[in-house]
């Protein structure tokens, strides 16, 4: 643990103007706060955020960012408080340690809940301030070297795949390389032990069997470089356990198919000598097609900016070389804290992340908090492709995007009223993933609205929280619509004198905040009649319950009954087709007792069927003189002219008749239909798609 003028002095090493009376207070004032606690592993609490601070040192940041990390812990673990902190080290320090500080446990909160909660304030406070970033990602560093201290497995696995999922990628968006990268490695080592274990075994064969490789290859180039007038700085290193892990993943091979195992760093001192090393590498050993990356000529969003190749090496070994100047690779090794604001003059809050934007917008759509962990998280996801708008702009996606979430990533509005794309100039589906170096140009119509189908291949955490909240404000209107609908149908059968404002008066007696609110619980059955009727005017059911109730019962249909006859059921018991399978004769059938006691009939595959339900089944089939029922089919047809009639043409010459046609999806040069039919039989049926299939301007029919 740093002693207290060891931390004063690594800080005033790098920045002379520090205040040396702050970080001194801090260090006394969080010993004192922390006192007797001890960490899982028996040290003093209070060496937790001496050796955050220690981590932030090693970034030089301002002398304001080493104190909150000092006392980052003192609020949620000890009985100091907010108002203490801001009289003693000021309002700045104060608001950054409430922007890491978690928040408290509450009884009511699930677990999922408060990890929501507490991302949900982190991102907030990042987004007013990068620097509470950068506390956190050093505070979960340390966490994440001490986890093996903790005793439950359980808790040390939720850790971890909490660091994998959202603080290793957030210090991969910022450009902090090495903290990702040791944070993977750590988290690789709890989730998967014996994958670690024996991908560490397994490089400590080949470091002995080769020797010393790695510094004979790195000499090898930085003689060549040095033999043609670069001089350059050569290192090495061999790829982290997680990286080749996720190598060896991805492409479905051994750790002894894996070739690249080994990656160079050449440092120059300008843009010019980068490519001109480039050019030398490769005219002295072959690359490998496709493994060629500039990262100058378009940077990440992150500011990232190198040369990646990768070589065959005279030992017949893949290696992957990186070339960038020295200020390059400042910026790759520190990422955020390369450009750190005092040494520019500015505020640390003027220093703004695009994608953290992206993070807030994120915020504002989820609505539960599942959906906020798993939006954040693919925001969070590192691997990324790059695409062009028509002017040349850059916009940075997670692989298997579509040009749904390429408009999303534009602006909002485009992705909402985007109705199709061209990719390279070629129209396409909105569903194709796109690929590196694509330009995408989006079609859009302000007529355009979110379709909920959409939700099946988008990949960016935007655009899915977009759509979404389209369709809950959708299904909320049209809840409120059909709730006036039930409503007015209600009061028509009050007998007396109605108030004014009948909808008002309900909403206030039935305690529903607002008439909105009333009219969805309408439409939703979360009330009775009665209690409507009793809540617009009191009194009004007390002389009509039992008539009302006699009414319903006698008008109460019994279900869906038809002549059609099936067998295995006792006379006169009702039954219903149901809808979810739509069996027809000719299916094999089974019957499911329902809640109204009559028996819905379902397709012996169905699968409500197998959804865990422990009804018993009754075992069913058709009457001998059983002819009749309805399917439904999903038609995709191509967007020619006359392709719906030429589908409606091809059921009409078939004897089947049309029920009930929705468009279920519009994507690009297709549409997708479900189309209900009238028809005889299973063998009907079959004839039918196979006649569709035939068609030219039928792409797929399948039923559903």
């Amino acid at each position: 643990m740093l002693r207290q003028y060891e931390l004063v002095e690594k800080v005033r090493a790098y920045d002379p103007e520090a205040d040396e009376a702050l970080i001194n207070r801090a260090y006394v004032f969080s010993m004192k706060a922390h006192g007797a606690q001890l960490r899982a592993s028996g040290d003093p609490y209070f060496s937790h955020p001496i050796e955050v601070a220690g981590i932030l040192t090693d970034m030089k940041l301002d002398d304001e960012t080493i104190v909150t990390a000092i006392l980052h812990d003192t609020i949620e673990d000890t009985v100091a408080t907010p108002e203490q902190i801001k009289n003693l080290f000021g309002e700045e320090v104060a608001r950054l340690v409430d922007g890491v500080t978690k928040l408290s446990k509450v009884e009511a909160m699930t677990e999922s809940e408060r990890a929501a909660e507490n991302l949900r304030k982190f991102l907030l406070a990042l987004s007013g301030d990068i620097r509470v970033l950068l506390v956190k990602l050093a505070d979960r560093l340390h966490n994440m070297r001490t986890l093996h201290h903790i005793p439950r497995e359980e808790k040390r696995r939720r850790i971890a795949r909490e660091t994998m999922d959202i603080y290793a990628p957030l210090a991969e968006r910022i450009g902090m390389y090495e903290m990702m990268k040791e944070m993977q490695t750590l988290a690789f080592q709890q989730l998967e032990p014996d994958a670690y274990a024996s991908i560490t075994r397994r490089l400590e064969q080949l470091h002995s069997s080769g020797g010393d490789a790695i510094n004979r290859i790195g000499l090898n180039l930085q003689l060549h470089l040095s033999d043609h007038g670069l001089e350059a700085e050569v290192t090495g290193r061999e790829k982290h356990p997680y990286s080749i892990w996720k190598k060896m993943a991805e492409r479905h091979i051994s750790f002894e198919q894996l070739s690249d195992v080994m990656a160079f760093r050449v440092i120059v001192e300008d843009d010019a000598d980068v490519y001109r090393a480039l050019g030398l590498i490769h005219q002295r050993w072959p690359m490998v097609p496709g493994r060629f990356k500039d990262f100058i000529s378009t940077p990440k969003r992150n500011g990232y900016r190198s040369l990646h190749t990768t070589i065959i090496h005279d030992s017949n070994m893949r290696i992957e070389v990186q070339i960038r100047t020295r200020a390059m690779h400042e910026q790759a090794e520190r990422g955020l804290a390369a450009h750190w604001a005092y040494k520019e003059g500015k505020p640390a809050a003027d220093m703004q992340v695009p994608w953290i934007n992206d993070l807030v917008e994120i915020l504002d759509h989820a609505d539960d908090p599942d959906e906020l962990l798993e939006h954040t998280r693919m925001a969070m996801y590192q691997d990324r492709i790059f695409a062009f708008t028509p002017k040349g702009e850059l916009i940075q996606l997670p692989k298997g995007a579509t040009p749904v979430d390429f408009a999303y990533a534009v602006h909002t509005d485009l992705g909402d009223q985007t109705v199709g794309a061209k990719v390279n100039g070629r129209v396409v589906p909105l569903r194709t993933p796109l690929e590196n170096g694509d330009q995408v140009d989006i079609l859009a119509s302000e007529s355009q609205h979110p379709q909920p189908s959409w939700l099946r291949f988008v990949a960016t955490g935007k655009a899915r929280s977009a759509i979404r909240r389209f369709v809950r404000h959708k299904e909320r209107d049209e809840n409120i619509e059909l709730g006036h609908k039930i409503f007015d149908d209600i009061v028509q059968r009050i007998d007396g004198k109605l108030p004014a404002k009948p909808l008002r008066e309900a909403a206030d007696r039935l305690m529903h905040g607002d008439e909105d609110a009333l009219l969805m619980a309408v439409a939703r059955k979360k009330l009775t009649d009665e209690a409507v009727m009793e809540a617009v005017l009191p009194g009004s059911t007390t002389e009509r319950t039992g008539l009302l109730r006699r009414r319903r019962k006698k008008d109460k249909m019994p279900g869906q009954q038809s002549a059609i006859s099936i067998k295995g059921l006792t006379p006169g018991v009702a039954f219903h087709l149901a809808e979810c399978c739509h069996p027809i004769p000719g299916d094999r059938i089974v019957g499911v007792r329902g809640d109204d006691e009559a028996i819905d009939v379902h397709v012996i595959g169905c699968d409500k069927l197998a959804s865990g339900e422990d009804a018993d089944w009754i075992d069913l089939s058709w009457g001998e003189e059983t002819d009749g029922g309805t399917a439904k089919i999903a038609i995709i047809l191509r967007d020619v002219a006359g392709a719906l009639g030429e589908m409606a043409g091809i059921l009409g010459a078939r004897d089947a008749n049309i029920v009930n046609l929705h468009l279920e999806n519009r994507d690009g040069s297709f549409h997708t239909f479900h189309v209900d039919v009238e028809l005889h039989d299973l063998a009907h049926l079959h004839a039918i798609i196979a006649a569709l299939r035939a068609s030219d301007v039928v792409s797929q029919a399948e039923r559903i």
